[in-house]
């Protein structure tokens, strides 16, 4: 029973996206800030738990990123929507997320299982965009960082962002030549 437990903990995470996004919306900017430090905390503890006690589970590696983002696009979106984030950001970020799940699906329909592990530079992107949307959050409630601040890690975040895709991109585009 508890090896169930960390999905448990990802299902909970997924609910508490909802309530995210609604304080933000409402401008409880730090309830909503509470809420993504608590889905930090469950998301560090899901996974501890899973490899700790060796409770990982085929629905666990669906869920867990899954979780991580939904939560991340959610905020993006409505960050975006809130004019606290700008919009190139949002669209690259969403773009990136749609291409990689296309060439994901086309891979797996075409050439088979896909196999494979976040690269170091989607893991720092992953980073610096969950940052920004905190940095832009953080600012709307207390007025640091300023959004030139908020800017400058937006634009770092483009970086990493549009390598990290074209490293997907390199990644399937090798994968399926080698199994041609």
């Amino acid at each position: 029973m508890l090896r169930h437990l960390p999905n448990f903990i990802c299902l909970v995470r997924i609910a508490l996206i909802w309530p995210t996004i609604d304080a933000l919306y409402s401008g409880e900017y730090w309830k909503a800030l509470a809420l993504v430090f608590v889905c930090a905390v469950s998301d560090g503890l899901d996974g501890w738990l899973a490899k700790r006690f060796n409770w990982t589970s085929h629905l666990g590696k669906i869920l867990d990123p899954l979780a991580d983002k939904l939560l991340l696009v959610a905020l993006f979106l409505t960050a975006t929507w809130m004019n606290l984030l700008p919009w190139w950001l949002a669209a690259v970020a969403v773009g990136r997320d749609v291409m990689i799940g296309f060439g994901a699906l086309i891979y797996r329909l075409w050439f088979g299982p896909l196999h494979g592990r976040p690269t170091i530079i989607s893991k720092i992107n992953t980073g610096m965009q969950l940052t920004v949307a905190l940095a832009a959050i953080l600012g709307a409630a207390a007025g640091m960082p300023t959004d030139e601040m908020v800017t400058a890690l937006a634009i770092v975040t483009l970086i990493t962002t549009v390598v990290s895709g074209a490293d997907y991109l390199a990644v399937f585009t090798r994968r399926a030549l080698s199994t041609s």
